[in-house]
């Protein structure tokens, strides 16, 4: 199975922190990032029709060239999932209903540039994390 790779909004203050702390705590370097306004979150959104008004966060697994795709909080479950150790007790997360849990997630993005801020465009990543992101390989 080849890495997951989180779609995130680049102009999202919120999403950008968020991808900055998850390089730190992913010790592995398991998760690989793009952009979804990049060429390659552009193309995930033409092979993935159902993602055209996502416009937060996605994860993409490949395995044996069959592409999952995770949004909203099944997202943010299966990055926890990567990250091992402490992180695994966000399987409990699964006992609550997806529906409440997407309703909270969805809750929260509506309001993200409210309270983190919008960029103009993405962030450009440091040299030192620049492999993990799809767009700078």
């Amino acid at each position: 199975m080849s890495n997951p790779v989180m779609l995130y909004d680049g102009v999202c203050g919120f999403c950008n922190s968020s991808v900055q702390t998850l390089i730190k705590l992913d010790k592995k370097a398991i998760i690989k990032f793009a952009a979804l306004q990049s060429q390659f979150g552009e193309a995930v959104k033409l092979r993935h029709p159902e993602l055209a008004n996502i416009d937060s966060v996605v994860l993409l697994e490949n395995s044996n060239e069959i592409e999952k795709v995770f949004v909203r909080s099944d997202a943010i479950l299966r990055i926890a999932h990567y990250l091992g150790g402490f992180w695994c007790i966000t399987k409990l997360g699964y006992l609550i209903p997806r529906s409440i849990r997407d309703f909270l997630y969805d809750s929260f993005a509506k309001n993200r540039y409210k309270f983190f801020g919008k960029y103009d465009s993405c962030m450009i990543p440091s040299p030192e994390v620049r492999a993990r992101f799809i767009e700078f390989i």
